[in-house]
């Protein structure tokens, strides 16, 4: 290397040196950088643990606030940091919390821009049981939000803005209006869209979820969002303890029954696949999400608020909804919110109506048609709900007129036997029972007189007896109607509260509960000395006093509805039986036909031949163990 070379490297490197020197930052720039070092690191590691910005929204958030708050650091990097735990949602993370309401003739719905939920709905016509308006649920405690993966995270909808496409609307009787709620991701050309349909004067309104665009941003290993649904429904009725027996969730699948977890139990369930909908069903409301085809992948979960005097239930359900990653995709439901009303539900045709507690088989059958129909027509000419319990009484009382009129009858036929059974009674009262028995079936016989005939005619009223101890209480149309002193036939009327629960009792006096239950001794004292069976089997007597005592305990906290009819149907038999006896039923006269028929060849029936063949088995049984 020439001298040449050497100089003119040496100069080079004088140069950079010089330069390297004269551009260095200075101390203040230096710490500068390392403080923005040190902020993206710490924002880094806040990342990593939250693994889904869901479990823990508010955590996250008051985190990385307080993160920024102590570090002072440029708008460009705050920009970097954000865009690094929102992705393509960094403009949905912040924003105002706008409520948008949206209303018809029945209900309005309360819609939030921050997560794009309903948060809470009003039932215009309905209001508590303390007159405040009536809410299914509030926005404290409810969710509605969608999960889902994008950029190696993982989002939750309620922790995000949304926009709104449209204003507060209103509808009229025949009209629809429709909003849509839209959570950008990045542009306007990408975005995951709640759309709420409400029409006039209905409980049912239309939802969509709508993708938009999204096929590069929701992961492409994700095949499908999680829908979560859940709210704590809170106290509508007077009494918690009903309310709470009354509410469960409720759910169908598309070619099953109508099923349900029990009220009683506390349970998380996977559903089978192809749920139709899922019904959060509170005493006398629903609120529930129906899928236009049907719920792939279900699952729920109901617990008691224990101890809450705010709050009955908590409901939630998590519903998979399928993703394809197209470009446009829409998944359609329908949420109904409102009254469980039998009528309103049966005219969606899919089976809401089933929630409504009406009986087991038979009685629900009783209720759906014959009580119901009844109801709504007496309903129909305004008339108070009291009135229309008794014209109700009437009408069930006026149809099972032939079978009360067998049964005493039969009655009035034991006690024209009477005289006889007690000659029979005293001639074998010292030798084998069973040969009491056959001379009294023999007496039967020759007289005409069927022992049991008095007791089918009982048999055959029970049905509409235990339909209606179903229907009263389930029926919205008794909420809140006052009659006499009972303010709400729906639940217990109080003339006197106690200020302390009375074991078995209750804290309060229900007169209704004691008219129907003097009226029930009054009836059972009254067929006794019908049946002149007073100085008979007294322990069984006694049994059938008690009874209706006990049952006061149970009464007195139940429907006022209920008892008022029990206490009418009493006193309605009460005077069938005596109108009969006067004035239908001559004793003289059935007295000597039963003569008559003792003259006549006997011929049995299939119940007399079954029973004169079984007591000549017991003989035989009995005499084979004397050997």
């Amino acid at each position: 290397m020439d001298k040449n070379s050497i100089i003119g490297l040496l100069l080079i490197g004088g140069i950079l040196i010089g330069w390297m020197f004269l551009t260095k930052p200075t101390a203040q720039e230096l710490a500068l950088q390392k403080h923005q070092r040190d902020s993206i690191v710490q924002v880094e590691a806040m990342a990593q643990k939250a693994k889904v910005l869901a479990t823990s929204p508010k955590a996250i958030i008051n985190t990385h606030n307080a993160a920024v708050a102590s570090i002072v650091i440029s708008d460009s990097a705050k920009t970097a940091l954000q865009k690094q735990v929102y992705g393509d949602f960094v403009d949905a993370a912040k924003g105002d919390d706008k409520i948008i309401t949206i209303e018809n003739e029945v209900m309005k719905v309360f819609i939030s821009s921050k997560g794009g939920r309903i948060n809470s709905v009003q039932l215009k016509d309905y209001k508590t049981f303390t007159g405040k308006p009536l809410l299914l649920f509030d926005a404290d405690s409810s969710i509605q939000n969608i999960i889902f993966a994008s950029n190696s995270k993982q989002f939750c909808t309620d922790t995000l803005y949304f926009t709104p496409e449209g204003s507060s609307l209103s509808v009229s009787n025949k009209g629809s209006k429709s909003i849509a709620m839209r959570l950008y991701a990045g542009n306007k050309s990408k975005y995951i869209e709640y759309l709420y349909t409400i029409t006039g004067k209905e409980y049912m309104m239309g939802f969509k979820v709508n993708t938009v665009g999204m096929q590069n941003t929701i992961a492409s290993t994700s095949k499908d969002l999680t829908f979560n649904w859940s709210m704590k429904t809170p106290m509508q009725e007077q009494n918690q303890q009903t309310q709470i027996a009354a509410s469960t969730i409720y759910y169908k699948n598309v070619d099953e029954n109508v099923d349900k977890i029990s009220e009683s139990d506390e349970e998380k369930k996977v559903l089978e696949p192809n749920v139709k909908w899922i019904g959060f069903k509170q005493q006398f409301f629903t609120s529930a999400i129906i899928a236009d085809g049907s719920f792939k992948k279900s699952e729920i979960e109901t617990a008691t608020m224990k101890g809450s005097k705010k709050y009955v239930k908590n409901y939630s359900a998590s519903i998979s909804i399928p993703y394809t990653h197209q470009n446009n995709e829409s998944f359609g439901m329908r949420l109904y919110f409102g009254p469980n009303h039998f009528k309103t539900l049966k005219q969606y045709d899919i089976e809401l109506e089933k929630q409504i507690n009406l009986g087991w088989k038979i009685f629900g059958y009783v209720n759906r048609l014959l009580t119901i129909p009844i109801f709504n027509f007496l309903n129909g000419f305004n008339l108070n709900f009291g009135i229309i319990i008794l014209i109700l009484t009437i009408i069930l009382k006026l149809l099972l007129l032939p079978i009360a009129y067998k049964t005493v009858l039969s009655s009035a036929k034991m006690r024209v036997l009477k005289p006889e059974i007690d000659e029979l009674n005293e001639k074998f009262k010292d030798q084998d029972p069973m040969k009491k028995q056959q001379a009294t079936m023999a007496l039967y016989k020759q007289a005409g007189v069927n022992p049991m005939a008095g007791c089918i005619p009982v048999l055959l009223q029970m049905p509409i007896l235990i339909a209606l101890f179903s229907f009263f209480p389930a029926s919205i149309e008794l909420r809140q109607q006052s009659f006499l002193w009972a303010t709400d036939l729906s639940t217990y009327d109080s003339i006197y509260n106690f200020g302390f629960a009375v074991p078995w009792y209750g804290d309060h006096v229900s007169l209704f509960a004691l008219l129907m239950t003097a009226s029930t001794l009054l009836y059972t004292w009254s067929n006794s000395q019908l049946m002149g069976t007073s100085n008979q089997m007294p322990g069984m007597q006694w049994m059938m006093y008690l009874m209706p005592i006990l049952f006061l305990g149970f009464l007195n906290n139940y429907s006022a509805g209920l008892s008022w009819y029990y206490f009418l149907a009493n006193m309605i038999t009460f005077a069938q039986t005596w109108i009969m006896q006067k004035f239908v039923i001559d004793s003289d006269k059935l007295h000597a036909q039963i003569q008559e028929n003792k003259k006549k060849p006997v011929k049995m029936n299939k119940f007399q031949e079954r029973l004169e063949q079984m007591t000549k088995e017991r003989q035989q049984q009995i005499g084979q163990k004397k050997k």
